[in-house]
């Protein structure tokens, strides 16, 4: 059985999108859990993964770190699953939009920071801000426009391209970020998820970051 280890569900994207991934496989595993932000954290980590960062997904005695290359594990793991489209030339996009977000949005997560909990009615604009905001509009309007019919998901079914955007949408919510009502169904859709229901509910039972 796997072993995922995650940062605090209330502030860490990198460990919702393999955890998400994982819910979605409908497969068990263990989750174990690092507050980031005790005085032993950076221990507790790098005892877990000598590269210091969580999440890392332990398979017996293999461990494999960054959430990119842990949910591409899991497609690796899990075939039949089709946790990237079956279609190349859609494999091929949901592929690039997985790395655009793992690599990019910058602005986005500095200034929009993933916090579960909180609600805000307003936000600080900037001009990247604003420019990684409607990349990440651009992006859900192109695939739901294409692909509504098949289901829910950007490519129809759940891939790992949406387990790459689900932090994105939960500071969507967050912050009220006002977006066009397709991508807004979209990320309606996404925080509707069980799994996500489940995120939801653990982070609101966890102790709040001691700014």
């Amino acid at each position: 059985m796997f072993t995922l280890i995650i940062g605090n569900k209330n502030y860490s994207p990198w460990s919702l999108r393999p955890w998400l991934a994982l819910k979605m496989l409908n497969e068990p595993f263990r989750e174990q859990q690092i507050d980031l932000y005790l005085s032993d954290s950076k221990a507790r980590i790098l005892a877990a993964n000598p590269a210091g960062k969580v999440p890392v997904l332990v398979d017996d005695r293999l461990r494999v770190w960054d959430s990119l290359a842990i949910c591409e594990y899991l497609a690796e793991c899990f075939p039949a699953a089709q946790l990237w489209p079956d279609d190349p030339a859609r494999r091929a996009v949901a592929r690039s939009i997985a790395a655009e977000i793992h690599s990019g949005f910058a602005a986005l997560r500095e200034s929009l920071p993933m916090n579960i909990t909180l609600r805000q009615v307003d936000y600080e604009s900037s001009p990247a801000l604003e420019s990684d905001i409607a990349r990440a509009v651009a992006i859900l309007e192109e695939l739901r426009e294409r692909h509504a019919a098949d289901g829910g998901f950007l490519f129809g079914r759940f891939s790992l391209a949406d387990a790459c955007l689900a932090p994105i949408c939960t500071c969507f919510l967050t912050y009220n970020v006002k977006l066009p009502p397709r991508s807004q169904a979209y990320v309606d859709h996404m925080l509707a998820l069980p799994a996500m229901r489940e995120w939801y509910a653990a982070a609101a039972a966890e102790r709040p970051r001691p700014f």
